[in-house]
């Protein structure tokens, strides 16, 4: 028999491929915060390299200790033990006495002494005398006092002492930060390059006056301000810092370039209702030096085909507040309607603070049309105003949002109107969810038609209800009440919900159950219901929805659906 020399033998044992591999490790001892300050050093270490030899321990006891000094405990001992069956290294620590806080000793001298930002970031530090040491209160109370100092104009702000002081013998340990943050500078003139705009308009997307005390948050609003406008490709806000010490007012440079004149952009759609869509966009951000815009769009479709443009002149606040004329007409010729509209449109835009986006408007609405058994030529003038409002927190299938709309409209004959009528139109939809994988969606949409002659209303101010989006199990825009030749009229009422849960199968692809339940009629309601089961995607290009329905009140034939969808649920 061959005898290995015994340092051999030695190196052999000591060598983790001679020990058994998939080693589990286990610390004992530790809990809490400390246990996960421990896991957070160890995680340095790749489980391929468990083991249980000397080399490996020695490791981990290292790992150890200076996980457990970062928090206060300077003098811990170790206990190794292996399973029985070797597959499991097994650490008992004793974390011995910790290093407490003795002296805390936190000033801010200059203009900050007094700044209730930094009495309040030193008030929450956690770095109180008494307390164990814990190295990353001290760091990043550090780091957030030179960071606030930034953010709020002391840029000549320093240290002029910063000591974290341990005795390990006696148990004690000493802070230290003196911060002397100089003067606190406030916001200068600017100066604006690169801009086709005039500065009057692009200085009124300002948060803050010249003189102000400097914030960095204002400076990002300004930036983002200009940004929104859509008038530059590039935006950079920023201090002229080379300005430091001539005074406490620091100029502001103010860098822009040009957007492109001319904008084009190209979809392509489907869904069950319509079938394949294609569109065309076209927009000018900036027509002229006030800020003007342009936009144009063309939508094919199989049933319908728009055309639309619109003219936006923004006044003092530039994204607030602005006036648009918009022009569209659509040919429509779907079931038992066919016609051709015309909409021209003047409005006035308010966005809110609260959010909302409020519109009041007059329209100027005439339309050719073939429905049922009429054949006419109707125009209306509709006064209204329009509010909405939609949040969302997440992606394309987001996690949390909502959407209200409504809007008023009111007709008279003595106001080139063929019939008086008040019309209104509202839609409230909810996203909640549960976990990361849980989503419950909740929609109801409505419409009232109150007209002294509402047989003179033209059809694109009727309501149909049926298709992906309303009645699923039901065909796109199949359900209201018929006229003597069962044709399809529209309606003076609508109304109909949805109740959906999504579970999230795998990644981004979720499973769906839904019902829906709604009508549109004339008089007394005849409730349809629809159900069925679906697929999520958050894709890409957005979410796709497809999904099989049954519409538990049509024609047994007809009861089945399949409709697919392409677009945001908000």
């Amino acid at each position: 028999m061959l005898r290995k020399p015994l340092p051999v033998l030695i190196a052999l044992l000591l060598s983790p491929t001679a020990l058994a591999n998939d080693v589990d490790l286990t610390i004992e001892g530790v809990k809490g915060s400390v246990k996960d300050n421990v896991d957070a050093y160890l995680s340095s270490i790749p489980e391929k390299d468990y083991d249980t030899s000397l080399r490996f321990q020695a490791r981990v006891k290292r790992n150890i200790i200076e996980a457990l000094s970062a928090v206060g405990y300077y003098h811990p001992t170790f206990t190794f033990e292996v399973s029985p069956e070797g597959d499991e290294l097994i650490v008992i620590v004793d974390r011995g006495h910790s290093i407490r806080l003795t002296e805390v000793d936190i000033q801010i001298t200059g203009e900050a002494k007094d700044d209730p930002d930094f009495i309040a970031l030193i008030k929450n530090s956690g770095l109180k005398k008494g307390e164990r040491l814990n190295h990353s209160l001290y760091d990043g109370l550090k780091s957030k006092i030179r960071n606030l100092a930034l953010q709020k104009g002391y840029f000549e702000g320093d240290y002029t002492l910063s000591r974290l002081e341990v005795a390990p013998g006696v148990r004690k340990a000493f802070v230290r930060l003196h911060f002397d943050s100089g003067i606190r500078y406030h916001f200068g003139a600017s100066t604006i390059t690169g801009s086709q705009i005039k500065l009057e308009r692009v200085q009124s997307l300002s948060p803050y006056e010249e003189g102000d005390e400097y914030l960095v948050s204002q400076v990002g609003e300004y930036n983002q301000n200009l940004s929104n406008t859509d008038w530059f490709s590039s935006v950079f806000v920023e201090p002229d810092l080379s300005k430091l010490g001539e005074g406490r007012e620091l100029p502001m440079k103010i860098s822009l370039a040009p957007q492109a004149r001319n904008k084009l952009e190209t979809g392509l759609g489907y869904s069950t209702d319509v079938g394949v869509r294609g569109s065309l966009k076209w927009k000018k951000p900036w027509v002229n030096d006030r800020g003007h815009s342009f936009d144009s769009s063309i939508s094919l479709s199989k049933p319908e085909q728009t055309i639309t443009a619109g003219y936006r002149i923004p006044l003092d606040d530039v994204l607030k507040d602005y006036y648009r004329i918009q022009y569209g007409m659509k040919n429509l010729d779907n079931r038992d309607t066919k016609s051709l509209e015309s909409n021209l449109a003047v409005e006035r835009h308010w966005i809110l603070d609260n959010g909302w986006h409020r519109t009041v408007f007059v329209r100027y609405l005439i339309e050719n049309y073939e429905q049922g058994l009429q054949d006419d030529t109707a125009q209306f003038v509709l006064p209204g105003i329009s509010f909405s409002r939609s949040r969302i927190r997440g992606g394309s299938m987001p996690m949390w949002g909502d959407r209200q709309s409504f809007t008023l409209e009111y007709g008279d004959p003595s106001v080139f109107s063929e019939t008086r009528v008040a019309r209104f139109q509202g839609g409230m939809t909810w996203i909640r969810s549960a976990g990361k994988n849980h989503r419950g969606l909740f929609r109801i949409d409505g419409g009232a038609n109150v007209a002294e002659e509402f047989e003179k209303l033209s059809p694109s101010l009727r309501f149909f209800a049926g298709g992906d989006n309303n009645l699923r199990g039901y065909g796109f825009e199949s359900i209201s009440p018929r006229d003597e030749s069962n044709a399809l009229t529209g309606a003076k009422y609508m109304v109909t919900t949805s109740l959906e849960y999504q579970y999230r199968v795998y990644g981004d692809w979720w499973g769906a159950l839904f019902y829906d339940y709604g009508d549109a009629f004339n008089e007394s309601p005849e409730f349809k219901r629809g159900t069925g089961f679906g697929v999520r995607w958050a894709s890409p290009v957005g979410p796709i929805r497809l999904d099989f329905a049954w519409g538990l009140d049509e024609d047994p034939d007809k009861r089945f659906k399949v409709h697919f969808t392409l677009g945001p649920e908000l």
